[in-house]
């Protein structure tokens, strides 16, 4: 009796097609913090994350997940929140130093790899509570800089408060992208060590 292996996806589905429309927002994001217009890189930040859930969401509903899609996706994520906090750190009042972006940028850098080296050699390795909760903060701390740098001019009473509001969820978000760092690295030891 013949089997039939299941067979992948288009490459240019509407998953990949609305990750690829992320990254195109990313650049314009980009744009934007160049250009400082607070407003705007709220809009599409916002339009950027809901396509980051609808494209997973597009995903499972037709069966449409793919090899380029697992790795496609999370490396727009990437490229968009740390493209992100690198343009926002030469700006005045975002709250953010070299030593925040570098624990960003290299946690993300060093996960990413580590991920494909494992899922290379067949393990499992997909995100757990901790780095969904991570993502959540890192977008959260970008919409409340952006509030934040915006509120002087057009809410020049609140403006202390949604500063506070960003120092918050920017030490959040720290923390919670160094303790999933290390629980992904422990881990990735754990499924080394069982291997070998």
């Amino acid at each position: 009796m013949a089997t039939t292996t299941p067979r992948e996806p288009p490459v240019f589905n509407l998953p990949n097609q609305l990750t690829a429309g992320r990254l195109v927002l990313a650049v314009v994001l980009f744009v934007l913090i160049a250009q400082h217009n607070w407003i705007a890189c709220v809009l599409v930040f916002a339009a950027a994350a809901f396509t980051d859930w609808l494209d997973g969401y597009v995903a499972r509903k037709q069966n449409l997940i793919s090899a380029v899609g697992r790795n496609f996706d999370p490396l727009v994520d990437k490229v968009l929140i740390c493209g992100a906090y690198i343009f926002l750190l030469p700006v005045p009042n975002a709250g953010l130093t070299p030593w925040m972006v570098t624990l960003v940028v290299a946690r993300e850098l060093i996960i990413t790899s580590l991920r494909s080296f494992l899922e290379n050699r067949g393990a499992t390795f997909g995100a757990d509570w901790l780095g969904k909760i991570k993502m959540v903060l890192q977008c959260a701390a970008l919409i409340a800089i952006f509030v934040a740098l915006e509120a002087p001019s057009s809410y020049p009473a609140a403006s202390g408060g949604f500063g506070n509001i960003q120092l918050t969820l920017i030490y959040a978000m720290l923390a919670s992208t160094a303790l999933s760092g290390l629980q992904y690295l422990w881990r990735a030891a754990l499924l080394y060590k069982a291997d070998a």
